[in-house]
């Protein structure tokens, strides 16, 4: 019978590298350990038979099948934004999806580290990476984008002298009968109309790796919201970010910026007050926060909100305020950093460190059988997850006319 070649007590040596970069570019100090649970969640023991690619896989959730995409790919380790495990354990089944995706990654010897609120305070992170996107410039001149009125956008024509629309003699709304105005309902109805939807949309951040936005033109000063102070060569690190334009931005070019800096998802919340209309809105300041926001902006004061999640109470009092709110559904805030940083900036690090454990280890002695082979390949490969998405997705109406109107001349 062949032995084990599992060596319990290690993990893999590429593995080490990978939890060392990751500290070096986001210091677990810098996590909001109040409720936060960063760092090495998952420490998969060292099979050098049996050993995995040297390969990372980003994602920003560790979903069943996240998991089944890093066992297909063979990566050593899974950099997971949010912790899979958020409060202890006191069993580990196959009955829990997220326990069992842990037990499939520890089998296969694949380990998870997760960085979460230390991203987002780093200078250079995630706030910042943010903070960019709304103050960022489009390489074309940025659109003069106006609303369209509802009641306007229906089978109205704008020919008369004084620019009000009319309606229009063709308007098969209208029954030319009685001259009636039917329901938004009997129009459908009459016109032969079904309504459908789209499969469910998301944002497409793959594309970020190569930014539609270019560094901002206009002056701006940026600060921390909440500071997180202690960590050294971390000194400008903390929770938020407030932006403050020297004049105002027009809240179009900012909505249109956050949809090309996230990867133009087909829509987004936007929440504004009753009595404005959004293409006359400016705004000033601009309070950021990834993910959910609502703890962040407690007692802040800003023109406008802008954060993946806010709720309906949250958002009803900015706008009584007069503040404006933009969010992009909770992990939409978050997984374009992961294209756009740091896939490049955990490579960059992981190449210096991989070399540096790789001749380390060899100068201690090789640990055992297999550990020479494992040391020899120099290889390294940061990937993002292709499966990875926000649970909510958008879905478009799309109508189709279906035959003649009702009671039309044939």
């Amino acid at each position: 019978m062949s032995m084990s070649t599992y060596t319990t007590d290690k993990a893999s040596p590429f593995t080490r590298a990978v939890v060392s970069s990751m500290r070096k570019l986001y210091p677990e100090a810098l996590a909001d350990k109040s409720f936060d649970n960063t760092g090495l969640l998952l420490e998969a023991p060292f099979d050098p038979i049996r050993r995995q690619m040297n390969s990372v896989l980003l994602t920003v959730d560790l979903t069943k099948a996240v998991a089944d995409e890093a066992i297909e790919r063979k990566d050593c380790v899974v950099v997971a934004y949010h912790p899979i495990i958020f409060k202890g354990l006191k069993s580990l089944t196959l009955a829990d999806t997220q326990q069992q995706s842990l037990l499939r990654l520890a089998l296969e010897g694949i380990s998870v580290y997760s960085p979460h609120t230390a991203v987002d305070a780093a200078p250079g992170g995630l706030g910042d990476w943010l903070a960019d996107i709304v103050t960022g410039t489009l390489s074309e001149p940025e659109p003069a984008t106006k609303t369209a009125d509802p009641l306007e956008a229906v089978s109205l024509d704008t020919d008369s002298s004084d620019g009000k629309p009319v309606e229009s003699d063709d308007d098969p709304f209208i029954d030319k009968k009685d001259g009636e105005k039917k329901t938004p309902a009997q129009r459908l109805k009459r016109m032969g109309l079904t309504r459908t939807y789209s499969n469910p949309t998301y944002p497409e951040p793959m594309e970020l790796e190569q930014s539609e936005l270019n560094p901002s033109s206009a002056d701006h000063t940026r600060s921390v919201i909440h500071p997180v102070t202690g960590v050294e060569g971390f000194e400008k690190a903390g929770m938020g970010r407030l932006i403050t334009f020297s004049s105002p931005q027009p809240l179009t070019h900012l909505i249109e910026r956050i949809a090309r800096g996230v990867g133009n998802p087909k829509g987004f919340p936007v929440a504004i007050p009753q009595t404005k209309r959004i293409e006359d809105i400016s705004i000033r300041t601009v309070a950021i926060c990834a993910g959910s926001g609502g703890s962040v902006f407690r007692d802040v004061h800003a023109d406008l909100l802008f954060t993946g999640e806010l709720s309906h109470h949250e958002a009803l009092a900015a706008t009584e305020k007069g503040a404006c709110v933009v969010t992009l559904f909770h992990s939409n805030s978050e997984r374009g950093f992961l294209h756009s940083v740091l896939k490049e900036q955990l490579t960059r690090t992981l190449k210096q460190e991989w070399g540096r454990l790789r001749k380390e280890v060899k100068e201690q002695g090789v640990e055992g059988e297999g550990w020479e082979e494992a040391l020899d390949d120099e290889d390294v490969l940061v990937e993002v997850s292709e499966r990875d998405r926000d649970p909510y997705g958008i879905v478009i109406l799309q109508s189709e006319v279906v035959g003649a109107p009702v009671g039309g001349t044939g």
